[in-house]
């Protein structure tokens, strides 16, 4: 097993977009084409979509985000994990782990001391997931989600 993130480019975008998450997890995540269009809407920058990558399949995408200004008003600069989906099919094979070991090493690699995450609240949602990562939670919500914080 090789793992490795990959630019999303022309050649690969049919296999981003491929990329589906289990029926019961649709409600939690966004699909990855709204992902992409979030990023290209944002300023350059600021989303930082990857596909996860085992080999020569893809597995997966997640997409970070870097520097945005949480509160709009300038006075909270964040990074962490906008979006993950791992592909149904390859679900429970370390594949989120490496994405979100990957996004904090690219944070580290940028300074940053801490990786932020929201999740979709509830016994459904990905909470469990994250705990088992170390990230905590900090009483915030944003959107109805709950923020979790994993110190770098």
């Amino acid at each position: 097993m090789t793992l490795r993130l990959e630019e999303i480019t022309p050649h690969n975008l049919e296999a981003a977009l491929a990329i589906r998450v289990r029926p019961d997890q649709e409600h939690a995540v966004e699909p990855v084409s709204y992902s992409l269009a979030e990023a290209y809407v944002h300023p350059a920058g600021v989303a930082w979509p990857r596909l996860i990558m085992d080999d020569d399949r893809t597995v997966g995408f997640l997409m970070a985000f870097l520097d945005i200004d949480w509160r709009l008003d300038g006075s909270v600069i964040r990074s962490g994990l906008w979006r993950l989906n791992i592909d149904a099919g390859e679900q429970g094979r370390g594949y989120g782990r490496f994405a979100v070991d990957a996004v904090a090493a690219e944070l580290r690699r940028r300074g940053t001391k801490e990786l932020y995450v929201t999740w979709h609240p509830g016994a459904d949602g990905p909470e469990e997931f994250y705990r088992r990562l170390d990230f905590r939670t900090n009483g915030e919500t944003s959107g109805g989600q709950t923020v979790g914080l994993l110190d770098l």
